[in-house]
């Protein structure tokens, strides 16, 4: 299938993400049909384990298009997130240059001349040959295209964000040594942050905004349906909404989605008929991740048990 028609409209993203294991819903959809239209980066924001990176991963299978992942972390700087030289080469480059010192300078006669020559090789110190690219210059420099995920970028400085202002807005990188470089095709590029600091206006402005939640009791036992098929269904509904009663807890963190599928993948795993107290203690570090939240949801297992057998079948 053409890229035109897995972008041909909201329904066909929505389809094409759920026939890729990912079920979102048409708000999800709709940016992404409008990024791929607009050609705009996704700033996805929402709490951690909603499905921010998956989102990326799935397009990159989607499109296929590789998937270049650069994970942000404090100090992150650009010879880590752009390029860097190869300095082990250029090292080579100068004994070899060196060695054949004499050869490249035969037969020219005085200073200006001797200079040019070895101008001439000092060129090819500093160009491509020599460029180490890392994700950035990477997913630009992909000739048929690339899916690039900027993971937790709320967790690298605000200097880093300004450097990639030029990137988000022209898809171009600057090598001082070398000149720019240009997207040849632009990368879909996703943004993911949880919302541990505020992101500038200005990467705001380049990007099309998209915050995940928590999904609704509907949607999350969708998801459960498709990535642990073979659970069974009253206990699927049992578990997703003992986990919708969980997040309304005043919790230190509360169950994310990707914890959900794992305590279905461990009830499946221990072939468990229904939810119980005994079952639930046993097995509660798999979705709480805190001793004070493991006795808060403890002190509140009978209210939580008997809300896990009010599913809504809707």
């Amino acid at each position: 299938m053409e890229f035109k028609e897995k972008f041909g409209s909201i329904d066909q993203v929505k389809k094409g993400y759920e026939m890729n294991g990912y079920i979102c819903n048409r708000r999800i959809a709709t940016t992404l049909y409008l990024a791929y239209h607009l050609e705009k980066p996704i700033l996805v924001e929402g709490p951690a384990g909603v499905g921010k990176t998956e989102l990326a991963k799935v397009m990159a299978e989607y499109l296929d298009y590789p998937l270049i992942r650069l994970q942000c972390y404090e100090g992150l700087d650009e010879s880590k997130a752009l390029y860097e030289w190869k300095y082990g080469k250029q090292l080579l480059y100068t004994q070899i240059l060196r060695d054949k010192l004499n050869e490249i300078l035969q037969g020219a006669k005085g200073l200006d001349a001797s200079m040019k020559r070895l101008y001439e090789h000092d060129d090819i110190f500093y160009s491509p040959h020599f460029l180490e690219p890392r994700p950035l210059l990477t997913a630009i420099m992909q000739e048929k295209g690339a899916v690039l995920l900027i993971d937790e970028i709320d967790k690298s400085d605000q200097e880093f964000e300004a450097f990639l202002l030029e990137i988000l807005s022209d898809f171009q990188v600057s090598v001082p040594e070398i000149g720019t470089i240009k997207a040849v095709t632009k990368p879909f590029v996703f943004l993911t942050s949880n919302n541990t600091r505020e992101m500038s206006e200005a990467i705001k402005r380049r990007c099309i905004h998209l915050f995940i939640p928590f999904p609704e009791a509907k949607q999350e036992r969708k998801i459960i349906k498709v990535k642990v098929p073979a659970l069974d269904k009253d206990l699927g509904h049992q578990l997703v909404a003992f986990i919708q009663a969980t997040r309304d807890l005043d919790l230190k963190k509360l169950p994310s989605v990707s914890e959900t599928i794992d305590w279905a993948r461990v009830l499946l795993l221990l072939n468990t008929a229904h939810l119980d107290a005994s079952l639930v203690r046993d097995t509660l570090n798999v979705f709480i991740k805190f001793e004070e939240d493991m006795k808060t949801v403890d002190e509140n297992m009978t209210d939580l048990l008997a809300k896990s057998r009010k599913t809504d079948e809707t």
